[in-house]
């Protein structure tokens, strides 16, 4: 089930985020994430987020975080991935929006190909200031 994510859910949507941030992007510092941990705690509720949960257990394995027609982020915990969580979180907002874009850094092949699968296509090419990493600017739209 997709809904709205609730104040009750941000310390599990956290640590999705840290978890799968730390695993997914190998070639940046875990203390990135760690050091960016609170900062995002506060702003991700300006966010317009959904939570995947877990029918039976109530328990929470994903979520998108959209910011007008900016996907800010897509994250699926490590357990449940490659079950069909994230393209079913992508096709909810795919179907209150007309059009998305997103930034993903290169070396993050998996999700490349994830996000072009799913009609994403590379706009350009930059790089993040913070990490100092090459990234692709995508956009999806109807």
């Amino acid at each position: 089930m997709i809904r709205k994510m609730e104040e009750k859910d941000i310390s599990d949507v956290m640590q999705i985020w840290l978890e799968t941030n730390i695993k997914a992007h190998s070639f940046i510092e875990k203390a990135y994430w760690t050091s960016n941990y609170e900062m995002v705690k506060q702003i991700l509720p300006e966010a317009e987020v959904y939570v995947y949960e877990e029918g039976k257990n109530g328990q929470i394995d994903g979520f998108i975080g959209i910011n007008d027609c900016y996907i800010e982020g897509l994250f699926v915990k490590e357990s449940a991935q490659s079950m069909g969580i994230g393209k079913y979180l992508l096709d909810y907002v795919k179907s209150r929006k007309t059009e998305l874009r997103l930034c993903v850094y290169e070396k993050n092949v998996h999700a490349i190909y994830f996000y072009q699968r799913e009609n994403f296509r590379i706009q350009a090419e930059e790089t993040d200031e913070d990490t100092n990493e090459k990234e692709y600017v995508m956009r999806w739209g109807k």
